[in-house]
């Protein structure tokens, strides 16, 4: 019998998806103590070009979690401030808006497998950090 993802094909979005939720579940198991991640900076990847030097390692690990709660239920409603500044980047983009709807969608997609491949690693990282402070190596 094939797995669910033996099924799908290796560049499958819904693929990419299920790798980063599988990644950030198994980080939620794996820290059972994530006040551990506080005050602990976030070294950066060769891999993760555009790394945050400003967040700790907890700030990381929620911003993970809430990610993931927002790939598997939808988007929410964002507060006012950060509203405002989504306003504001959907106001730079204007003209790439007005693609051809197909060039849209595969800029898109290429974008959003990009960042699904990125958070997937850093919630592999972020869990290898955890286990290398509290003193189990893999």
């Amino acid at each position: 019998m094939q797995s669910a993802d033996a099924k799908l094909s290796r560049n499958s979005l819904l693929l990419a998806l299920r790798r980063y939720s599988t990644a950030v579940h198994n980080m939620e198991q794996t820290i059972l103590l994530p006040s551990l991640l506080r005050d602990v900076p976030y070294d950066s990847d060769p891999d993760c070009e555009a790394a945050d030097h400003s967040m700790d390692l907890h700030e990381y690990y929620l911003l993970l979690k809430t990610i993931k709660n927002t790939v598997e239920i939808g988007l929410v409603p964002h507060e006012d401030s950060k509203a405002k500044s989504h306003a504001a980047l959907h106001k730079s983009l204007e003209p790439l808006l007005e693609a051809e709807p197909e060039v849209l969608f595969h800029f898109h997609l290429r974008g959003l497998f990009t960042v699904m491949a990125t958070l997937t690693k850093k919630s592999q990282n972020l869990t290898e950090k955890y286990l290398d402070i509290i003193g189990i190596s893999r």
